[in-house]
């Protein structure tokens, strides 16, 4: 890495709150390049200082419109805004291929924003390894709020819930069926649940199901809950109820703070890094010395996959 970029300069220019530098400190941490574990380090030591929002939820529910409507609202209140937009990868590149989404982007501009999209890569969940990293880059910057959209994969979306601090679980009032099946998975991760495109027909039956279905999740025996997931209702193409949610989401912050849940996730957000970091690790280490006669033994059957996995973990 050239003098003028090198790793304590990167660090020291983004902690000033340089987006050009946090740029090139993303890209390295993501990609795990020269030097990523070195910024890694300097960088978490801002971790768990901000509000990190997951925006979750299936396909087609509007949920880069109502990121994009909460950005706006953050910015009125002069907060400093990240994002990071998680999409699929392309299986060739390993690139993401849904970077330009345009309801979001018309923010890119703005010098209190900061967006980046990344590529899950195949990863299951709605995730990436290098979430955290990016996150981290983020809180050094100095962002007030990070929202984190994932991919959209509806119940496989759970791995959020690891990661971010506040969960909210974006449905529409078409999506009656998938609500009703939504007693396990992510509707116990969601910390506030919207009906997006509350405009549409059959607003009130879908807050209602949520409502049941919400009640529904928990067992008898189970101790009731410190805070109630609200459900709420907005309209993401003309703003309403955006700031009833960002409302509701400020709440959810200083419920963590004012209790002991908001350490608990913290603690669970550190283990989850910790297992992405070790996986991710192992897996590049024994792929690295996978050779051509390895491949030969397994062609010509004098090993098999299980056995030689071991051997190479060894």
């Amino acid at each position: 890495m050239p003098a003028k970029t090198n790793p304590s300069d990167l660090v020291r220019r983004v902690r000033k709150g340089e987006h050009a530098a946090a740029s090139r400190a993303l890209s390295i941490v993501v990609d795990d390049g020269k030097d990523s574990e070195a910024l890694a380090k300097e960088f978490f030591k801002a971790s768990g200082s901000v509000q990190k929002i997951g925006v979750s939820g299936p396909p087609g529910v509007g949920k880069s419109t109502l990121t994009g409507r909460l950005v706006g609202h953050f910015r009125s209140k002069k907060l400093k805004v990240g994002v990071l937009m998680v999409d699929p990868s392309s299986s060739i590149s390993g690139g993401a291929f849904l970077g330009d989404r345009l309801r979001i982007m018309e923010h890119a501009t703005d010098p209190g924003v900061f967006i980046r999209s990344l590529a899950s890569r195949g990863m299951i969940g709605g995730l990436t390894y290098a979430i955290f990293g990016a996150i981290h880059v983020l809180e050094s910057l100095g962002c007030d709020k990070i929202l984190i959209e994932t991919v959209g994969t509806g119940q496989d979306e759970v791995e959020i819930a690891s990661v971010a601090d506040t969960v909210l679980y974006v449905t529409t009032p078409s999506m009656g069926d998938e609500i009703q099946a939504m007693k396990a998975g992510a509707m116990e991760i969601g910390d506030l649940f919207v009906v997006n495109k509350a405009d549409l027909a059959g607003k009130d039956k879908a807050i209602a199901d949520l409502k049941a279905a919400l009640g529904l999740g928990h067992s008898a025996g189970q101790a009731v809950k410190a805070w109630e997931p609200p459900v709420l209702a907005t309209s993401a193409k003309d703003g309403d109820g955006v700031p009833e949610l960002a409302a509701g989401l400020e709440g959810h912050w200083d419920h963590l703070k004012k209790s002991g849940e908001g350490r608990a996730r913290l603690k669970r957000q550190h283990a989850t890094e910790l297992q992405f970091w070790i996986q991710r690790r192992v897996i590049k280490s024994a792929l690295e010395r996978v050779t051509d006669k390895n491949l030969e033994e397994l062609v010509a059957r004098k090993t098999d996959p299980a056995s030689l996995g071991r051997r190479l973990l060894k």
